[in-house]
């Protein structure tokens, strides 16, 4: 039995890992205020003491991350940072803390998305945040000590969430949040490490 932290838990993805892995693991369940405990992943403060409070664990999962998705003519630049603040440097804080608080062994498994390699309409912004994740991945992936491994699991649409994003992803065929969920699975569970895991 691993103990394992996961960062969005009570979102729509993060349910879903939690169901997921619940039943073989110790579940650590973090949101931006809910869950047994918060997180600002803008803030590297706010992770460091995340960190601080759980103690030593197996795995991380972050299934958090927020993007800006509007048209390019109208993208500013502080516009563009929400995606780069929150999805990729959160996550990459997560990562950079994670390191030194996993035990030998451990893992972490980060989110990014199929518009890395199917860009839509207003998703620049989404797009690059989900392709700089899956290099960072890659990179940390041949650096990391102590046997620790990295992923990115990269998902298509939910069929959770087409309420909400559905009008961005006419023609994409969307995938339940427990077939994704699957995917971190692996992640956590196997071997690997500086793998992509895509659920399209």
């Amino acid at each position: 039995m691993m103990k394992i932290a996961i960062i969005g838990a009570t979102g729509t993805l993060g349910k879903a890992v939690v169901k997921q892995l619940a039943s073989r693991h110790e579940i650590i369940e973090v949101g931006n205020t809910s869950g047994q405990y918060q997180v600002d992943i803008t803030d590297i403060n706010s992770v460091q003491k995340l960190f601080s409070q759980i103690g030593k664990i197996d795995a991380i999962v972050s299934t958090t991350g927020k993007l800006h998705f509007g048209p390019l003519q109208e993208l500013t630049p502080e516009q563009f940072q929400v995606g780069l603040r929150d999805k990729l440097m959160g996550q990459i804080n997560l990562a950079l803390v994670a390191q030194h608080h996993l035990n030998d062994g451990g893992s972490i498994t980060l989110t990014s998305g199929i518009l890395t390699e199917e860009p839509i309409l207003q998703g620049a912004n989404a797009t690059t945040v989900n392709a700089a994740l899956e290099g960072f991945v890659r990179a940390a992936a041949i650096e990391l000590k102590r046997g620790i491994r990295i992923n990115v699991v990269s998902p298509t649409v939910l069929e959770e969430s087409l309420a909400n994003f559905g009008a961005f992803f006419y023609g994409f065929e969307a995938v339940p949040a427990s077939r994704a969920a699957m995917a971190y699975s692996r992640s956590v569970e196997g071997a690997q490490t500086g793998r992509v895991y895509q659920v399209w």
